[in-house]
């Protein structure tokens, strides 16, 4: 682990400085080691924050985004097959409607004579052409496609 490997150079480095006389090195060489682990932590969470940065920008703008960010080419692919393996044989988008609905019910307006059509709780409505029903939204997105 990382740890270990710190606490092996720090031995490495004081017991170096012991053998050659130079112990008032070590101060030095402790000062040196903090920063480089500083400028480290430094690096990880730039990156870090540069791939929430573009994980946002993916599930704000689609994938328009250059494809030459390797990171996100990997992302967008890892995303585009998840979206295909649920939600049937085309898959669900779930990119879109990021905001939930102000309310759980839709009003449909019947452009075409449909018939009797059952819904989730097994109530059957009567869809004319011409006919206004409030129903849930799940039912409607059965219905448009």
């Amino acid at each position: 682990s990382t740890r270990s490997r710190v606490l092996l150079v720090r031995g490495v480095l004081r017991n170096e400085a012991k053998t050659i006389g130079r112990a008032d090195l070590i101060p030095s060489i402790k000062l040196r080691h903090c920063c480089l682990l500083r400028n480290q932590r430094c690096i990880f969470a730039y990156l870090y924050d540069r791939l929430l940065r573009i994980r946002a920008l993916r599930w704000e703008y689609g994938s328009v985004l250059p494809a030459n960010v390797q990171w996100f080419g990997r992302y967008k692919k890892s995303l585009a097959s998840f979206m295909r393996s649920i939600g049937g044989e085309e898959g669900l988008d779930i990119t879109q409607d990021m905001k939930p609905p102000k309310s759980f019910y839709i009003q449909v307006k019947c452009l075409k004579d449909y018939g009797e059509f059952e819904i989730d709780d097994g109530t059957v409505i009567l869809l004319k052409k011409n006919s206004q029903v409030r129903t849930g939204s799940s039912v409607v997105f059965r219905l448009a496609y």
